[in-house]
């Protein structure tokens, strides 16, 4: 079957309304962006502005050539018709795996362009404007740490505790660096990484704002879809760093952290792992 790569940021995106259309392609990453700028139209769907001055994120899939004319028609494209809503282009696609090429609806109707994303994302958007009264939030890393709620006196917001969970196509390093070591980073190759699920309110998801550095552009909100005990939950609030760098051990307080939080939550045997890659990252920064 003849298949076509497509970059979507908008309503095509999983969960979102017109996902149905894509819903047997193959979902090459969840956690993918393009350089350009992302506007709210006013009208249930946002427009994209292909340049250099900042990042839009979205989702990356391979459909059937045989999808093109739906597409088309829900874009309003026309090949050679002058008053297209949007045009039809190539742009390079960024992913934990690497670029690839893609196919990407973009804006040509300057009148669309109702409201500027500043974060470039239409979901985080949408979240961000409706404010939901409550959060599914999947912690991993030293987010785990009730210690660390106590201390900033947010423990309040992350008393209900809904179970392990595990976040199935991504694999949990180090990959943020600060000054004394490595910081915890969900990366989108295939693995797994186990944490734990809270339900907390918005104030919770502030303290979440500012804790992971996201007006400072250390982490970004995504939304995945995880499981507990063979039920899955989606559109899961987490954290994802925006700019990944060489793997890096970290510092000694941040790993008690991590084991503190997974101990006797999380299964065993990722435990055990945890501690594993821990030592061989200290072991090798020491080499």
């Amino acid at each position: 079957m003849d298949t076509i790569t497509l970059f979507v940021y908008g309503t095509l995106r999983r969960h979102e309304t017109n996902h149905g259309l894509i819903r047997e392609a193959t979902c090459i990453a969840e956690q993918a962006w393009v350089n350009g700028v992302l506007f709210d139209t006013g009208n249930g769907y946002p427009t994209l502005e292909l340049n250099e001055s900042g990042k839009v994120h979205g989702e990356l899939y391979e459909v059937s050539k045989n999808l093109l004319p739906q597409l088309d028609a829900l874009e309003d494209y026309e090949e050679g018709k002058e008053s297209n809503l949007y045009d039809r282009t190539n742009v390079t696609v960024h992913t934990d795996k690497g670029t690839k090429v893609a196919l990407v609806y973009v804006n040509v109707d300057e009148s669309s362009k109702f409201e500027k994303i500043t974060h470039g994302d239409w979901k985080l958007h949408r979240f961000m404007k409706n404010r939901p009264e409550q959060v599914y939030y999947f912690a991993y890393g030293s987010c785990m740490d009730d210690e660390r709620f106590r201390k900033a006196g947010v423990d309040h917001c992350f008393k209900n505790l809904v179970g392990a969970a595990v976040l199935k196509g991504y694999t949990m390093k180090y990959l943020f660096r600060v000054s004394d070591g490595g910081r915890a980073d969900i990366v989108e190759d295939g693995g797994e990484t186990e944490g734990l699920v809270y339900l907390t309110p918005y104030e919770g998801v502030e303290y979440l704002f500012a804790r992971e550095g996201f007006y400072g552009g250390w982490y970004r909100p995504t939304f995945v879809d995880v499981d507990i005990d063979g039920e899955t939950f989606t559109d899961v609030l987490t954290f994802h760093v925006y700019n990944k760098m060489p793997e890096v051990s970290p510092p000694e307080h941040y790993s008690t952290e991590i084991l503190r939080g997974a101990k006797g939550r999380l299964s065993e045997r990722y435990y055990q792992y945890l501690q594993t890659e821990l030592n061989r990252l200290k072991k090798s920064s020491h080499s």
